[in-house]
């Protein structure tokens, strides 16, 4: 994991001051990693840079990883779970394989009422549009009104996505299970398009396939840097309403014995020169005050940590549901 490490020298001088390199080159780290690979990967080499321990990462779904390591049980390899949303870690606290976190990592960044997650970075959930084929006054409320006639056909969800999940579990908590199944069975009803993930969604939506469709802000954010002229663009729903809710990126430690390098990188995620990381090359929102981005991110959403504490034991449901509603996860 090198080839990150020179465009990202600068997080590694910074944040070799706030973790000591005292480690032996014995030393070792094993992720499990539910961000993608291109998104984690630069941070997680300018850790091995700055500390000398050596990072290993195995990348998946973060509902996979999150089984796997139940499966795996004490013969997990694991030492470190990170998951691009909430629902996958609370359901591993939930069964007891997360160590309790060390009391001044949970004073840096809201997580678990339990202690032993922490939230990493924000992303929104928002409707993005091709404005070429939306009109502002057509743009909804409320994400209620995406089962109207007038959206057949034109949207696209990713329901295999981990974040569109912890999304429907918020949401059907919020409203309750009948009125939960009944908005997506409609958003079927009403020909909503299946993409894989968020990205594939922007991408689609830029290119005129589809009017629309629900993603986390940062994809269309980043695109709108790589791409000034592209057609897409984030709406967020009103605040309070369902579509709008922010969802984190989190980490919590496998109890495997290795808690102390573990600990090293929860540190070092929360450290201010991994949240500047987070702000302006993800894109995300940093979960530590004081962080400026260098991008014209709308400002950053209140995220309540204490719906994120019942996601866990909602996943499952929600699971069920989302499969009953005809989507094959």
């Amino acid at each position: 994991m090198k080839k990150y490490i020179c465009s990202f020298l600068g997080i590694v001088i910074l944040s070799t001051l706030f973790i000591a390199c005292d480690n032996t080159d014995e030393e070792s780290l094993v992720i499990y990693s539910g961000r993608s690979q291109y998104l984690i990967n630069p941070i997680l080499d300018a850790f091995a840079e700055s500390t000398g321990i050596d990072v290993q990462v195995r990348y998946g779904g973060s509902v996979d990883l999150a089984l796997l390591i139940e499966e795996e049980g004490e013969k997990s390899p694991a030492d470190v779970y990170i998951s691009k949303s909430p629902g996958p870690v609370a359901y591993l606290a939930e069964r007891g394989l997360l160590s309790d976190l060390p009391e001044d990592v949970l004073e840096i960044s809201p997580g678990s009422d339990a202690g032993n997650w922490v939230a990493v970075s924000g992303r929104q959930r928002v409707l993005v549009y091709n404005r070429e084929n939306v009109t502002e006054s057509e743009l909804p409320e409320s994400i209620f009104e995406l089962t109207e006639d007038k959206w057949k056909g034109r949207l696209a969800i990713a329901p295999r996505n981990g974040s569109f999940q912890d999304f429907f579990t918020l949401f059907r908590l919020q409203h309750g299970d009948d009125i939960a199944l009944d908005w997506l069975e409609q958003m079927v009803a009403n020909d909503v398009k299946v993409y894989a993930n968020n990205n594939s969604i922007v991408q689609a939506t830029a290119r005129g396939e589809v009017d629309g469709g629900l993603v986390n802000h940062y994809y269309n954010a980043r695109l709108k840097v790589e791409n000034p002229d592209t057609p897409s663009e984030n709406h967020r729903f009103v605040d309070g309403d369902s579509g709008s809710v922010t969802i984190a990126t989190v980490a919590g430690i496998i109890p495997s014995g290795n808690e102390k390098n573990a600990e090293k990188l929860i540190r070092f995620l929360l450290d201010t020169a991994a949240q500047q990381y987070f702000t302006d090359r993800t894109y995300e929102y940093p979960v530590l005050a004081g962080i400026e981005s260098k991008h014209d991110l709308s400002k950053p959403p209140t995220i309540d940590f204490g719906d994120f504490n019942i996601l866990g034991s909602g996943l499952e449901r929600t699971l069920e549901l989302i499969r009953e509603a005809g989507f094959d996860i």
